[in-house]
C-alpha cells in the first residue's frame, strides 16, 4: 500500500510519473486489465504515478484514444458510438485499474478533456460568423444561418447519471456548416472569445469540434457536477488537463477550486500548454499556481539537440525552460503521445539522444518527470524502441539520486551534476557527465571536486565508458573519464555492485 502521505510531498521525494499509454494502442478494450496487471512492476520501477488516458467515451468509440470527447458520463457502461467499452475497456475495469495501481502503492491521474464536444445527434440552424483561420478576430462576413451539430442527448445512457442535453447554449463555436458544406470557424451569435488564453491566430479559444463554453453558468454547473461525481466515483488522486491553451485560466482557476472543496482532497493538477514560449507558461501559472505545467520548452530543446548532431551545447541545454524558471510547478518529459510519429505535434526526439534527455530528467534535483510508455517499453504500431538505458536510468533514480545538487556546466561541450547522496538511502549519490567531444582521440574526462569528506572513495561508471573505477584523491577531486560516451554515470563502487539492472557500457 502507499504510504498516506501529502501527494505533493510525494511530488519532491524522487517521485516519477508514467504516462500509461500512447496514441496508437490497439483498440481492443484491454488497457485497463494491463495497466492493472503491471501495476506491482511499476512500483518496483520506481514509479510513483500514473498518468491514465481519458475515460470517457469518444466520438469514433472503440477507436477513440479520448481526445474527440462525447459523453463524460460514460466510462464505458453503455451502447454508444458503436461499442459499450472504450478503447480501453469497460466502467467496471477501469476502476479496478485505479484501485490495482492505488493498492501497488501509486497516485493516479484521470486525464481530463472539457474543451469540445463531437458526435451530436443532431444539428441546430443558428447565426453564425465565420472568422480567418489565421486570426479568429477577424470577421470574413456578417452573421449567417448555418446548421450545426450542437443537439446532444446521449439516447443510449438514457438519463441515468444525468439528463442534461447540450445545444447551441452551450457552445461557442463549430467548425462545419453542414447547410453550405463548409469546414471553417465559425462564431456563433452572441458569444464571444474567452481574452484568457493564448492569443495565436489572435485569439486560439478555439480548437475542434462543438467549442464548450465555460463561462455559460449553466455549462459551468455542469462541468461541476460532473467532475465531482466522476472525482468521488473513480477515487483518482490527480489529475491531467488537456489543452489549456485554448481554454479561459479563470475557468480552470474557478473549476479547480471548486473540485478541491468538493471532495476535500488535494488533487495534484499538471495542465497541458502547448508553447514553447516558458513567458507564457508562466503567465498561465500567475502568482496562484493552482497547477504544475508540462515543460515543453525543455521538450524543444531535446528535440532540436537530438536532430543537431554530436555538437550540442549541453552548458545550455536548460537554459529558458520551465524547469529552470519554476522547478517546482514543472514536469519535464522527453515525448509523449502528442509528439510522436505522424501526430499532429509531431516532434520525436530521435533515439539516439533519449538516454541523455532522460538522464537530464531523471537524475537531476529539480522537477518532476514523467516517462513515456512507448519509450519504456517500446511499441511497434507507434514506431517506437524502448530505449534501452531507461530501467538503469530509473533504478538510480529510484535508489541513489539524492542529496545535494552540484552543477558543474561550465564548458558548452562538457558539463557534469553531482548528487551528493544523504543519510537515508544507503550509498545513495550519482555522478554524471555529458559530452559532445565524441570524435576526440584521446578519452575526455571531468575533473569534479566532490568534497574532502568523499576521499578515498571509489567510483564505478555504470553507463557510458567501460573502465576501472575512479578514486577520490584526498582533497575530494576525482577525474571521471567520459571515453567517448556522449552519457556517462558513475555510482560508488559498492552501489554499483548492487544494482538489480546490469550496467551499460559502450
Amino acid at each position: 500500500m502507499r504510504e498516506e502521505v501529502s501527494y505533493m510531498a510525494g511530488v519532491q521525494l524522487n517521485g516519477t510519473m508514467l504516462q500509461g499509454f500512447s496514441w496508437n494502442l490497439p483498440p481492443d478494450s484491454q488497457h485497463w486489465r494491463r495497466l492493472a496487471k503491471l501495476a506491482p512492476r511499476l512500483a518496483e520501477e520506481g514509479f510513483t504515478s500514473v498518468w491514465m488516458p481519458p475515460a470517457y467515451k469518444g466520438t469514433a468509440g472503440i477507436k477513440d484514444v479520448g481526445y474527440g470527447v462525447y459523453d463524460l458520463w460514460d466510462l464505458g457502461e453503455f451502447d454508444q458510438r458503436g461499442s459499450v467499452p472504450t478503447k480501453y475497456g469497460t466502467r467496471d475495469e477501469y476502476h479496478a485499474a485505479v484501485g490495482a495501481l492505488q493498492q501497488a502503492g501509486l497516485y493516479v491521474l484521470a486525464d481530463i478533456v472539457l474543451n469540445h464536444r463531437l458526435g451530436a445527434e443532431a444539428t441546430q440552424r443558428v447565426l453564425a460568423t465565420e472568422v480567418a483561420q489565421d486570426n479568429r478576430n477577424y470577421a470574413m462576413d456578417k452573421p449567417r444561418p448555418i446548421d450545426a451539430w450542437t443537439r446532444y442527448t446521449f439516447p443510449g445512457r438514457g438519463g441515468t447519471y444525468d439528463d442534461f442535453t447540450w445545444d447551441y447554449h452551450c457552445f461557442k463555436a463549430v467548425d462545419y456548416d453542414v447547410w453550405h458544406e463548409r469546414s471553417g470557424v465559425f462564431l456563433l451569435d452572441g458569444k464571444h472569445w474567452d481574452e484568457d488564453v493564448d492569443h495565436e491566430n489572435g485569439n486560439f479559444d478555439y480548437l475542434m469540434g462543438a467549442d464548450v463554453d465555460l463561462h455559460d453558468e449553466r455549462v459551468y454547473g455542469q462541468l461541476v457536477k460532473w467532475g465531482t461525481w466522476y472525482l468521488n466515483q473513480t477515487g483518482v488522486d490527480g489529475v491531467r488537463l488537456d489543452a489549456i491553451k485554448h481554454m479561459s485560466r479563470s475557468f480552470y482557476l474557478r473549476w479547480l477550486a471548486d473540485m478541491r472543496h468538493a471532495t476535500g482532497r488535494e488533487l495534484f493538477c499538471v495542465g497541458e500548454y502547448w508553447s514553447a514560449d516558458t513567458g507564457q507558461l508562466m503567465h498561465y501559472l500567475g502568482e496562484e499556481k493552482a497547477m504544475s505545467l508540462f515543460d515543453v520548452p525543455l521538450h524543444f530543446k531535446f528535440f532540436h539537440a537530438s536532430h543537431d548532431g554530436a555538437r550540442i551545447d549541453f552548458q545550455h541545454i536548460l537554459s529558458g525552460t520551465l524547469l529552470e524558471a519554476d522547478p517546482i510547478h514543472t514536469v519535464t518529459f522527453v515525448d509523449n503521445h502528442d509528439t510522436q510519429p505522424n501526430q499532429a505535434l509531431e516532434s520525436t526526439v530521435e533515439a539516439w539522444f533519449k538516454p541523455v534527455a532522460y538522464a537530464l530528467i531523471l537524475l537531476r534535483e529539480q522537477g518532476y518527470p514523467c516517462v513515456f510508455f512507448a519509450d519504456l517499453y517500446g511499441l511497434p504500431n507507434d514506431r517506437i524502441q524502448a530505449v534501452a538505458e531507461l530501467p538503469l536510468l530509473l533504478e538510480i533514480r529510484r535508489r541513489f539520486a539524492f542529496g545535494h545538487q552540484q552543477d558543474h556546466f561550465d564548458e558548452w561541450d562538457l558539463v557534469a551534476w553531482v548528487r551528493g547522496g544523504d543519510a537515508e538511502h544507503e550509498q545513495s549519490g550519482c555522478v554524471v557527465v555529458l559530452s559532445s567531444r565524441g570524435d576526440q582521440e584521446e578519452p575526455v574526462h571531468k575533473t569534479i571536486e566532490l568534497g574532502a569528506e568523499h576521499a578515498g572513495e571509489r567510483w564505478q561508471c555504470v553507463l557510458g565508458h567501460d573502465q576501472e573505477p575512479v578514486e577520490v584523491d584526498e582533497d575530494g577531486k576525482a577525474c571521471f573519464v567520459v571515453g567517448n560516451a556522449m552519457l556517462s554515470v558513475y555510482l560508488r563502487e559498492e552501489a554499483a555492485r548492487s544494482l538489480d539492472n546490469i550496467p551499460i557500457n559502450i
